[in-house]
């Protein structure tokens, strides 16, 4: 018999994301991309992104397989006021929120006495404040229509440990910080059934890192490193996100799920 504290609720055993509305920042390409597509192969009733650029053609071939399903809608993550007015607006739409993926961001790699002020503002801005203004104005929402949401932020393995390769150091601290706000928030918002989890990348093939294996000692590299000897595609990254955005998940918070394939792990 179940205590006076015990849930009754009955464990979701299926990993599906069948008739939930998620939310991504930064999806109109690459990584945010690869997700919605795994999000809506997976059941997703809507996938919202939120962004502050416009879509490309890479946007448009999925929207158009999934039609009525895809949306995009412009707003500044650094800007708590415009990420609250898009989920009001994507509420309006579709009648709620389920879960949202923090996954804007911003990188540069350069030595640390090169960084100039605006690129390590800049970096920070995106990366974390805009992490946890998207994060906060996700919460709110969750709380004030009851529902049971989970955040999921994309991290990436520079939060773990420095790459000698490409060094960056205000990056890197951004997303150890993400990963910080990832178990601190999961304290927080546990009293309102919200669950916070972060994914940390690997080494992940976007336009970001087309410089990653014409690098002229690549080859050398992976045998070093060890693990799978090429780039994760986007969509590889998926299945941790759909995990954590599922109700089979609805016991697991405060965790970074990495996806690296070993690459990136001590480099």
């Amino acid at each position: 018999m179940p205590t006076s504290t015990q849930s009754t609720l009955t464990p979701q055993t299926q990993v599906t994301l069948a008739g939930k509305v998620i939310t991504i920042t930064g999806a109109n390409r690459g990584i945010g991309l690869g997700i919605a597509e795994c999000c809506l192969v997976n059941g997703a009733a809507k996938v919202y992104s939120i962004d502050i650029d416009e879509t490309g053609e890479d946007f448009t071939k999925l929207s158009d397989r999934y039609p009525g399903q895809l949306s995009a809608i412009q707003a500044n993550v650094t800007q708590e006021e415009t990420i609250a007015t898009a989920i009001d607006q994507i509420i309006t739409e579709a009648g709620a929120i389920h879960g949202m993926v923090v996954n804007a961001g911003r990188t540069h790699h350069k030595a640390a006495l090169d960084f100039t002020k605006d690129e390590i503002e800049t970096l920070f801005n995106v990366n974390l404040f805009g992490a946890f203004y998207t994060a906060r104005a996700a919460a709110r929402a969750f709380i004030k229509l009851d529902i049971k949401g989970s955040i999921v932020f994309t991290a990436f393995m520079a939060s773990y440990r420095p790459n000698k390769r490409v060094p960056s150091t205000p990056y890197g601290a951004s997303k150890a910080g993400v990963r910080n706000m990832t178990h601190t928030l999961a304290m927080e918002w546990a009293q309102y059934g919200i669950r916070v989890n972060s994914v940390s990348p690997g080494l992940v093939n976007t336009a970001m890192t087309y410089w990653v294996p014409q690098q002229p000692d690549w080859e050398q590299q992976l045998k070093y490193y060890g693990g799978f000897p090429r780039l994760a595609e986007v969509q590889e990254l998926g299945g941790a996100y759909v995990y954590l955005l599922s109700d089979a998940a609805s016991y697991t918070t405060s965790i970074d799920i990495p996806v690296n394939g070993v690459i990136g792990t001590v480099c």
